[in-house]
């Protein structure tokens, strides 16, 4: 995030109202794609879709969480620690699930293309909860090891103090360093092995098929967007590394190439979700649009009605 102090009042107004904004787009494409999966029990019983959800709305955590943040930092640099702590754990924990849902997704995607026969017994409901659950329970780890950490080097009277709240701030101990690279070792090693064998068995499977080859190359496809929105969420690990190299070529923008990594790393890749998962899939595009366009014709009714009603009166009180 870009929080550096230097930026004039008109130039922090327009990060912070380009943030916003982008925020608010992004939470209200994903809420209406959270509300067309509940308005429709045919996408309750289908694992791709219940995964799909928890990407949606683990994207509209961290979205929230990162833009108050951001905001905050602006308006109140020196914040309470454990308010900071908490609000730094929900980002961490969602930045976390969001590569190992996208492998969850691929690894569903494989078993659906590769091993057809198998996916409705494999892949029940009450299983992809329990992925979900891992999933979660996974991500939240690492941030909770943080804060042990902390209360393990820090005094207890230091979460009642204010901090300028940024992760690096919070935790800046050698211990933290070293938990970092080890998670971040395993984690995408995990997500990217995952990837990777689920795209070239995709890959095979589209290519040996005689039958149905659409779905297979479709599922190919979406792999490689995973693999694409997987990418932009990792360059937020190199962040610091190629700053440091942009920054000593253009030291004078220093404020704005931290603010456009920001854009880059944290909510450009969650704008590509809706238009790779929800656009692209025709079953949920259709649905979508004829609940949305049922609300719209509604609501111009009662408009009309609306209107209709308060002409009788004007009409009556003239008359």
């Amino acid at each position: 995030m870009n929080f550096t102090k230097r930026d004039d009042f008109q130039e922090a107004l327009v990060k912070n109202l380009i943030i916003v904004i982008l925020g608010i787009v992004i939470n209200c494409i994903n809420g209406i794609i959270v509300l067309t999966f509940c308005k429709n029990s045919v996408f309750h019983s289908d694992s791709r879709y219940i995964l799909y959800m928890n990407l949606v709305v683990n994207d509209m955590i961290l979205i929230y969480v990162s833009v108050t943040m951001h905001v905050l930092i602006y308006a109140y640099p020196n914040f309470n620690v454990s308010m900071c702590c908490t609000l730094v754990v929900t980002g961490s924990t969602t930045h976390m699930n969001t590569p190992i849902i996208l492998a969850g997704m691929a690894i569903e995607r494989y078993i659906a293309i590769c091993k057809p026969l198998h996916h409705a017994q494999i892949c029940t409901v009450r299983r992809t909860y329990i992925i979900i659950a891992l999933t979660w329970g996974v991500g939240f780890v690492p941030a909770v090891a943080d804060v042990i950490i902390v209360l393990a080097t820090r005094p207890i009277g230091f979460f009642s103090s204010v901090i300028f709240c940024f992760s690096l701030n919070l935790y800046n101990t050698r211990y933290h360093e070293e938990k970092v690279k080890v998670v971040q070792a395993l984690y995408m090693s995990f997500v990217w092995l995952t990837l990777i064998y689920t795209y070239f068995m995709i890959f095979r499977t589209a290519r040996s098929a005689k039958g149905d080859t659409a779905s297979a190359k479709k599922a190919q496809n979406t792999i490689l967007l995973h693999g694409a929105q997987l990418l932009l969420c990792m360059l937020s690990y190199i962040t610091p590394l190629y700053e440091v190299v942009l920054i000593s070529f253009f030291p004078i923008h220093r404020s704005k190439i931290t603010f456009l990594n920001y854009l880059i790393t944290n909510i450009i890749p969650r704008l590509l979700t809706p238009l790779i998962y929800s656009v692209r899939d025709q079953k949920f595009a259709k649905h979508m649009s004829k609940y949305y366009c049922k609300v719209i014709i509604v609501k111009v009714k009662l408009k009309r009605r609306r209107l209709k009603c308060s002409s009788k009166r004007v009409c009556s009180s003239n008359g």
